[in-house]
């Protein structure tokens, strides 16, 4: 069985959900602790040709509570939100199909940070066609005190995994003879560069997968998804 493990993002690019189907269960990491600089309730969209950052704002909690204890804030203004990519993106192709799920997904009332987050990426991925098993992290039976590559290596053996595939971005991490020695293949998944029509503006790459699927269809998007190497 093939599993993979990545931190919950807001709304990512491509290559999170290629993460995603290319496993048989993705485990999202909802027990670790909230980053203010990462990208867990941020990402960036196309406005009048250049990339531009979204937020999600969170109520001021204290900086040790983990990502599932993160709550949105009330002032969070999800018209003013839905009209930034309205004004964006209302003249892209497939605008009509895309809006009524990105509606969905920003409208969701749950004032959670993590089923916030979770609930959008199970819609995207029905949306793909993505049928990968989505597990949290806390629900998973292991000592929850590791960390790094002991907890990684637990996930996997409690789950009956014997292949891990990491994001490009954990090579430096983790050592393939150290995971094969329990029984563990370790392979690393690096996207290939992708590119679409964005109005007739130059392209930007790697913005929210929103961006990807304003300018393209479902079924454009499925080849994309393969567009990967294990290295």
């Amino acid at each position: 069985m093939k599993l993979a493990i990545m931190q919950p993002y807001f709304l990512p690019y491509v290559g999170y959900f290629q993460l995603i189907r290319a496993v048989d269960c993705f485990v999202l990491y909802d027990n670790i602790k909230y980053t203010k600089k990462g990208w867990i309730n941020r990402n960036r969209m196309l406005v009048n040709g250049d990339d531009s950052m979204f937020t999600v704002p969170l109520q001021s909690d204290p900086d040790t509570f983990d990502v599932a204890q993160r709550t949105i804030s009330a002032e969070f203004n999800k018209v003013k939100f839905l009209n930034r990519f309205r004004e964006s993106y209302r003249g892209a192709s497939n605008f009509a199909a895309v809006w009524p799920l990105l509606e969905r997904i920003v409208m969701n009332e749950h004032t959670s940070l993590m089923r916030y987050i979770h609930e959008a990426i199970v819609a995207v991925c029905d949306w793909l066609g993505i049928d990968t098993r989505i597990v949290l992290s806390s629900t998973i039976n292991i000592d929850h005190a590791l960390h790094g590559r002991d907890k990684v290596l637990a996930i996997c053996q409690t789950l009956g995994a014997d292949h891990y595939l990491n994001a490009i971005g954990g090579k430096e991490l983790y050592d393939r003879d150290d995971f094969r020695s329990h029984g563990i293949e370790l392979s690393f998944l690096q996207s290939d560069y992708i590119e679409y029509s964005q109005f007739n503006h130059p392209f930007v790459p790697w913005l929210s997968i929103i961006d990807v699927m304003m300018f393209n269809t479902a079924d454009d998007i499925g080849p994309m998804l393969s567009m990967w190497k294990a290295v």
